[in-house]
Order: structure tokens, then sequence, then C-alpha cells
């Protein structure tokens, strides 16, 4: 078999195993949501007999007193909120740890990794959160959201900072640069294609998060969207329509973001495998 067969094999078997990991899938969620509830209660991928795509997008956005726009304003913020926090930190932390070597950088990169690796703990966190006043509050789920996600950013904007030279510090400290004026005016411009990966990635990470919300911003006026996509479900009755236009909705905004940044994550997520 030659090389040309065998590439377009390959390329025919991604393209098959896309669409059937992705598109169709996707395409269930589009089909479901156009039903009403009875043909959606179904579960399939057949045609609507009637399509009802308004009809459903207006009822799944005024149920539970337009629970669904409240859950798009709370994520919305909270994901804007974390990420501002821990693109500041992280783009810090990481270009101080690569920066400097030493026992205390040592140390921590030791927290870094630990926080990578050790679970989270729900009951402890509620504790701390009660204890400075910030349980079932917008800072206290901001914090979390960023401590859960700052050691992967870290690791990425260290591995970029790595790639830019250190001369380029010595000239702006030559020019009278102090070290705050260093990282925002020159390091920090450097960081796009990293800080555009983080921002995808964390983005919809936080934006889609269940667990975090649910233990640590309870409340009805604090619903999120995946919370909100769970009150379409019940014990007894579940609207299959309108929990699957709620999702199709819930899903735009993070393929959008994902679609014009893509070309900013590959790039980001492979230029600090150069130099390190």
């Amino acid at each position: 078999m030659s090389r040309s067969i065998r590439q377009f094999l390959g390329e025919a078997l991604g393209v098959l195993a896309t669409v059937v990991i992705f598109w169709i899938p996707f395409y269930f969620v589009i089909v479901n949501a156009m039903k009403n509830e009875t043909e959606a209660a179904a579960l399939n991928l057949s045609w609507p007999s009637e399509v009802r795509l308004v009809e459903n997008f207006k009822e799944a956005i005024t149920s539970g007193n337009h629970m669904l726009l409240r859950a798009f304003y709370n994520s919305i913020l909270i994901t804007l909120l974390s990420l501002v926090v821990m693109v500041l930190v992280a783009s810090m932390v990481g270009y101080v740890v690569q920066r400097r070597t030493g026992k205390v950088t040592s140390t921590f990169m030791f927290f870094i990794l630990a926080g990578l690796m050790i679970p989270p703990a729900v009951v402890p966190t509620i504790w701390v959160l009660d204890a400075l006043h910030l349980f079932k509050t917008l800072p206290g789920i901001v914090l979390v959201e960023v401590a859960l996600n700052l050691p992967f950013a870290t690791l990425l904007y260290r591995g970029f900072v790595g790639t830019i030279p250190r001369e380029l510090d010595e000239a702006a400290m030559i020019d009278g640069c102090g070290p705050l004026r260093l990282f925002f005016s020159v390091i920090f411009p450097l960081l796009k294609p990293v800080t555009a990966t983080i921002i995808v990635t964390s983005a919809v990470g936080i934006y889609n998060d269940f667990v975090n919300p649910l233990y640590f911003y309870p409340g009805n006026k604090n619903v999120t969207l995946q919370l909100a996509l769970y009150n379409f479900t019940n014990m007894y009755n579940t609207q299959w329509n309108l929990l699957f236009m709620a999702i199709l909705l819930v899903t735009i905004p993070p393929l959008i973001l994902f679609i014009f940044f893509q070309r900013q994550i590959v790039a980001g997520m492979t230029a600090g495998s150069i130099k390190g």
C-alpha cells in the first residue's frame, strides 16, 4: 500500500471518528430541541413531525421565572471574574518561577504540582469559606475556581516565559523599568498566545462547572447554567425538549469561542515545549 493511500485512509478515519464522536451527538441535541415534549421523550434521531424551535426557545427562556437568563448572567460573571484574576496571578507567578532559581522557587513549584495532583476537599473548603464569610458569595466561588485552575495556567505561563530571552528583561531594567512596569509593559504583551489558550480552556471548564457552584455557591439567586439544566429534570417528569433546547443554548458560547481562538490555543499549547 502506497504512502498516499495510507495517508488518505488515515484522514478518512479521522473525519469519520469526528463525525461519530462530535457531530452525531450535536445533531441529536438539535433535533430533539425542535420536537414537542412527547416526541423528545423518545430520545431518537428522527426528524420532528413539527418543528418547534422558536416555541421551545421561548418556553426554555421563560421557564422557572426566567431561570435560564439568570443562570447565563451568573455563569458569565463568574467566568469573567475568575479569568481576570487567574490570568493576572498565574502570569506573574509563572514569570517569577521561570526567571528565578533557588529553594523558594522549588517550594513554589512543589505547591503548584501538588495543586494538580491533590483532589480538592469539599467540607474543609466550605469551613474555610464560611470562616472568611465568603461562603455563598460571588468572591468565594471566584476564588475557588481560580485556585482549581491556577496550577495548570501557571505551568503553561512558565513554559512560555522560557521562550522569551532574558536579555529583554535586562535591557528593560537598564532603561529604568521597575519590576511591575517590566512585567506589564514588556513581558505580558508577549504572552498573548498562551493567554488565549488559558482563557479558552479555562473558560469552558468554569462556564460548564457543576460541582463547585453546587457546593460553594448554593441558592436560587445564585443558580448557574449547569444547575439550571439540572432543574429541567426531576424524578417524575423530565421536559426533554426544553432540556435539549437549554443544552443547545448553553453550548453555543463556548463553541463560538473555540472557533475564533483555535489557532491561538494550538500556538499557546506548543510554544513552551521548545524551551523550558
